[in-house]
Formats: structure tokens, C-alpha cells, sequence
């Protein structure tokens, strides 16, 4: 009995150690159990719905699969499945089988015999167009026969699956519709896996398993149209990290200022909420930190804020009851290259100052209504006030008569004092004397016109709208990372666009001319429009943009125009100009009412045009000349803190900021 119980305990220790061992294979019963589809297969997934899946975790979301049913008489490269590729979140898989030649002659001689049999049945009858018909297609397959037998081509079976996912139901039944209308565009005809969504879920798992096997015929020809050969790489060699090409996930390189570009001017449409400032945020402090662009910021939303300050740069705001003057009249020099000689020289250029000047009072003057009652005698009178301003100090195109004068005669002006420069207030005042003075009728009422509408801008007389009126109390530092001017404070319907345009014209002399033509000593600077949809009511205002769009690169200059309303541009031809002046373009998610204008302007395909309708926060179109990608921005976390603008989000934020201090 002893010798049985010893036996006994040493098998047991035996077991024990054996289980101990984790090189026994026999520790991993449960993995043993599984299959490879049981290991990778999310565990929460609701199959109960016979026309979509419900895929459970932190975030449901939905499926729904679908199967090529119907396929055009001929196939296209690359227009055959390229709109359901690029549309949206969306999976597709193509299962290819090849047909063996002996099955797939057999099969051709039975259908050659099949359409003869049915095209004497038809001459018969004497249906002329039906025998014509199948004529033809009895031609094609012993065509495509004897090229089989030869060994030029041969048949495939094909099943196409593809899963489209949505973060609601009712988003999915939306995508759903549109990915059918878009499909039929080309021809093809999809149909929902109603009854087999699992089945054809799983079909669409990298599983190499056919479950539904929907198949269609293809030749060598016609199955090579199906592959995916259509995506462009957009970069450079050298830029800053933007975002990931989200068909081959290659990290995209940007650079504004790469000689490969026509110009360095950059576009940016979005609906709202679609990511336009947080993508913007993060071009410009990318852009600072690893290239040492500068920045300038014309924001009319008050977001860009704590850009400025993370950046250690300078945030300027403009507002009724703030102390800051900007000085519509200021004027600097400029250097200019002679074509014939290529010697550079400094200029005054005051006719071209008179002319942005003009512009800009002609606005004023339209006021809010944009008034009819301004026209041309208006404008000439406003044009002559101008330069009488300008002349009545003695500015001429000599740099040097910007500076008080002196007694030496080099025309050095270092160390000279600048003259105060004409204001609104004084060019009012010459306005007043000059209406007391006309004695021609025709400019009577135009005279009355512009003292009652101008004197509102006026600081002397206590106008609301008089932040623009005085000698400007700060200036442009050169050096600064990013300049941000907040103008978010005035009131939106015609201060702001106004505010706007006031500050492209200052922006222009003491920041864009300030950059030489010269581009191994120019710096690299951005000069950034917010909600340029403000401008296009204007028109002063819109054709001051199109020259400036124009005008920048010679400076080294790059203008960023960003705005949700594309329509707007669309609209206005005089604002075409921005567009054809801008070699970059990036489309973030657009509104369905929208994507109609720019599919026809930018000539964009089907499946970009529902890539942009159905993309989410984050991603986008970007064109780079002629090249184009789907391109996924993604801040990083540190880079949130900074370039997040919901304020849901923000507070989150905060909170978990807080919590992880305790």
C-alpha cells in the first residue's frame, strides 16, 4: 500500500511540474482551442440585424457590406471601382480566381452556341436589331476564344465585397444611398448583403475567405482595371511633417516655399467644424519651430490667440475700446529690380499707396448697405484728397521724403526722424475745406455725401467705428515667429470684413514690402486670411486680395486664404483670381451643398468629390500643382493643448490636465 501511494504522489509532482513548465504546450489549452478567426475577430459584434452589423465598444459603430451585382458592358482604368475605393471609411476586397483554359473554352463554345441558336431564332422572326445584337456578341466571344487558345488572354472569377462603416445608423443609410447613386454612375451595380451581412463581413476579413461568392467574368484586360493603380504621392523632399497619405500611410513632407512651386500662395475650404483652424495651428507652429517661417495672422475669430503666445510671438488685438491704432495711411519703401540692368534701388511707390488708400475709403464710404450713391466722381474726389495728403508733407517716390529733412546732402536717411503720416482724421478735415471751396454742382452732393457717411470713422468727433484714425501706436517687429491680429471683437457684419481690409494694406507696407526680391536674404514669411468669405461683398476689398495673391511671391510672401463658404468664391468672378493664384490647395470634409462647386471648378473625380462629403475631422484633399492625396492630419497631444477650438474638447481637457496634477 505504501509503494502504491508513493507512486502516486510522484505522478502528481510529476503533473504539477509539468504545469509549472511554460514551454509545455499544454499551458495553452484555451489558445489551443481558438482559431486564428476566433483570435482576431472583435468579440463585440451584434449580428441579430439582417441588413447591418453593430460593432460595440467605447464608440458603436455600424456595418454594412455589400457585393458587386451588376458590371458594366466595358471596363475602364481607373474608373471602374475608384469611387468606391476612395469613398470614405470603407473596406473593399476582390477574391481572383483564375479559370483554367479547358473550362473556360467549354464554357465560350456553349455560350457561342447559345447566342447563334438565339440570333437564327431572331432572323427568323425577322427582328432585324436583335439579330444584329447577338451577332456582335457571338463575334466577341470567339474572338475572346481563339485569344485564350493562343495564349493572349484568359478568364478570372471575381467577387467583390466591400463594408462600410458609420458611427450611426442613420449616417449609415445616408452613406449608403450616396455610395449606390455614385457607383451608378459608371455603371456598376451594388447591392446590400441583406440576409449575409456576417457572412460578408467576413468575407471582407484579411481571412482569404470567399463566403458569399458572388462572382463575375473577367479577361486579362478587364481584370486588370480593378486594381487600385491611381494613388500620387504629394511632398518634398525637405518641409515639415503636415500629415499621412492615408492610401499608403507614407508621412507627407510640405513645404510652401519649395521652387517646385509656381507660387507660394495656399487655399483652405471646410465646412465648419471640419478641422480648418486646428490644420492651419499646426502648419504654422511646425512651420516656425522647424523651418523659422514667419507668421502673420489675420483672425477673425479670436482663435489663433494661444498660438502667439506658445510660439513666444505677438497677439495685437483691435477693438472699439482698445487703445491700439493701425494707421491705414502709413507707407514705407520698397525695393525694386530694374529688368534690363538687374540692379535694385529703393522707391516710395505713392501712386500705387493712393490707389490701396482709395479703395479702402471708397468701403467706408459704401458703408454696411453698400450704398449705390458712391461711384466714380466719389472716388475721384476721395483719390484727390489722398495724394493731396500725401503731397501736402512732401512724400514723393524718394525714400528719403519719408524722413523730416536735414541739412546733410547725402540723402543717407539713417538716424533721421519718420514724419507723421497723414490719418483719416486729416484727409476728413481736407474733405470738409475742400466741399467748402467747389463751386462745381455735379460734385455737391457727392462732398455732403462722404462728411455725413465718414464722419462716423472720425476720432474727433467721437465716431464708433474710429479705431482706424491717428498716427499707428506700434509697429511690426522683424523676427517675431507668428504675429496674430485679433480682430474677433468687432461687430461681423461690416466692421470686421472693413478691419480686414484696413489691415491687408498696413500688413502690405510694413510687413510684406519689408521682404527683399532678393531670396538668399529674404526670410520666408505667411501671412494668414481668416474667413476671407467677409471680404467677397466688397469689392475694393476683393480686388485688393487678388493683387495682393498676385503680388506676394515676388516678396518671398506666402498668402493662406482660409473659408467655409466655397460658394461665395464660386460665385464671384473677381475673386477667381485667388484661386488661380494658389498653387495649394487642401479640401477638409465639405457640406453636400458645396461639393457640386468645387467638383466643377478644381475638376475633381466622383470618388473625391464623396471622399470629401463622407471624410472625417482631420482628413482631406490636398493638391500640390497637378498631384493630389488623401491626406489624415493629426496634431500631436502636446500640440492640442494649443490647436484644439472645440470647446467640449477643451474642457475635457482641462479637467484631465487637473486631475493628473493630484
Amino acid at each position: 500500500m505504501m509503494a502504491k501511494h508513493k507512486t502516486k504522489q510522484k505522478e502528481l509532482e510529476k503533473q504539477k511540474q509539468l504545469n509549472n513548465d511554460y514551454s509545455n504546450p499544454d499551458q495553452y489549452q484555451i489558445l489551443r482551442k481558438k482559431t486564428i478567426k476566433e483570435l482576431i475577430t472583435p468579440s463585440g459584434i451584434d449580428a441579430s440585424n439582417i441588413d447591418h452589423l453593430e460593432i460595440i465598444s467605447n464608440v458603436t459603430r455600424y456595418a454594412r457590406s455589400f457585393f458587386v451585382s451588376t458590371l458594366p458592358r466595358m471596363a475602364t482604368f481607373p474608373e471602374l471601382f475608384r469611387d468606391m475605393y476612395l469613398f470614405g471609411d470603407i473596406n473593399t476586397s476582390i477574391y481572383i480566381n483564375p479559370i483554367a483554359e479547358s473550362r473556360s473554352q467549354n464554357e465560350l463554345n456553349r455560350v457561342i452556341n447559345e447566342l447563334e441558336t438565339e440570333r437564327i431564332v431572331a432572323a427568323d422572326r425577322g427582328n432585324i436589331n436583335r439579330e444584329s445584337t447577338l451577332g456582335q456578341k457571338r463575334y466577341e466571344a470567339e474572338q475572346l476564344r481563339d485569344e485564350i487558345a493562343a495564349g493572349y488572354n484568359k478568364l478570372f472569377e471575381a467577387s467583390i465585397v466591400s463594408t462600410l462603416f458609420a458611427y450611426s445608423l442613420q449616417d449609415l443609410n445616408r452613406y449608403t444611398k450616396l455610395l449606390e447613386t455614385e457607383m451608378s454612375k459608371s455603371l456598376v451595380g451594388i447591392k446590400s448583403a441583406w440576409g449575409i451581412q456576417e457572412e460578408a463581413f467576413q468575407s471582407n476579413l484579411p481571412l482569404m475567405q470567399d463566403k458569399i461568392k458572388k462572382v463575375h467574368t473577367f479577361d486579362r484586360r478587364s481584370m486588370a482595371t480593378v486594381f487600385p493603380f491611381t494613388t500620387s504621392e504629394v511632398g518634398h523632399p525637405t518641409g515639415i511633417p503636415l500629415g499621412f497619405n492615408k492610401q499608403t500611410g507614407v508621412p507627407i513632407l510640405f513645404d510652401n516655399f519649395h521652387s517646385s512651386l509656381t507660387n507660394y500662395n495656399m487655399v483652405i475650404f471646410a465646412k465648419s467644424g471640419a478641422g480648418k483652424s486646428v490644420t492651419m495651428k499646426t502648419l504654422i507652429s511646425r512651420s516656425a519651430v522647424l523651418m523659422g517661417i514667419q507668421s502673420l495672422a489675420l483672425d477673425a475669430e479670436g482663435e489663433y490667440s494661444i498660438v502667439a503666445e506658445s510660439l513666444g510671438g505677438i497677439n495685437i488685438v483691435i477693438s472699439p475700446t482698445s487703445k491700439t491704432i493701425i494707421n491705414l495711411f502709413d507707407i514705407e519703401s520698397e525695393i525694386v529690380r530694374d529688368e534690363i540692368t538687374g540692379k535694385t534701388r529703393s522707391v516710395v511707390n505713392v501712386e500705387n499707396k493712393v490707389e490701396d488708400v482709395t479703395q479702402a475709403l471708397l468701403t467706408m464710404a459704401r458703408g454696411s448697405t453698400r450704398s449705390q450713391e458712391v461711384n466714380e466722381l466719389t472716388k475721384q474726389i476721395i483719390s484727390e484728397s489722398v495724394a493731396e495728403e500725401y503731397a501736402a508733407i512732401h512724400i514723393t517716390n524718394d525714400p528719403a521724403s519719408l524722413y523730416e529733412a536735414n541739412d546733410s546732402l547725402t540723402g543717407d536717411v539713417l538716424g533721421k526722424k519718420k514724419k507723421q503720416m497723414p490719418t483719416i482724421g486729416s484727409w476728413y478735415k481736407r474733405i470738409l475745406k475742400k466741399a467748402q471751396e467747389n463751386t462745381n454742382s455735379d460734385y455737391q452732393f457727392h462732398y455732403s455725401y462722404l462728411i455725413k457717411v465718414m464722419k462716423q470713422y472720425i476720432r474727433e468727433y467721437n465716431g464708433q467705428m474710429a479705431y482706424f484714425d491717428g498716427q499707428s501706436t506700434f509697429d511690426l517687429n522683424e523676427g517675431s515667429l507668428f504675429i496674430n491680429l485679433d480682430i474677433s471683437q468687432l461687430e461681423e457684419r461690416f466692421a470686421r470684413p472693413l478691419a480686414q481690409q484696413i489691415l491687408l494694406s498696413w500688413i502690405w507696407e510694413k510687413y510684406v514690402k519689408k521682404n527683399s526680391e532678393d531670396r538668399t536674404k529674404a526670410s520666408k514669411k505667411r501671412v494668414l486670411v481668416d474667413e476671407a468669405w467677409m471680404l467677397l461683398p466688397y469689392p475694393e476689398a476683393v480686388d485688393f486680395l487678388n493683387t495682393m495673391a498676385r503680388r506676394a511671391r515676388k516678396r518671398n510672401v506666402s498668402l493662406a486664404i482660409i473659408s467655409q463658404r466655397f460658394q461665395d468664391f464660386y460665385e464671384k468672378p473677381e475673386a477667381q483670381a485667388v484661386l488661380t493664384s494658389s498653387d495649394t490647395k487642401l479640401f477638409l470634409a465639405q457640406d453636400k451643398s458645396e461639393i457640386q462647386y468645387l467638383k466643377e471648378v478644381f475638376k475633381l473625380s466622383s470618388g473625391e468629390a464623396s471622399f470629401l462629403v463622407t471624410c472625417f475631422k482631420g482628413e482631406g484633399l490636398l493638391k500640390v500643382g497637378s498631384d493630389t492625396a488623401i491626406i489624415q492630419i493629426r496634431p500631436t497631444a502636446k500640440e492640442f493643448e494649443f490647436v484644439e477650438t472645440n470647446l467640449n474638447k477643451l474642457v475635457q481637457m482641462n479637467k484631465s490636465k487637473n486631475n493628473n496634477q493630484y
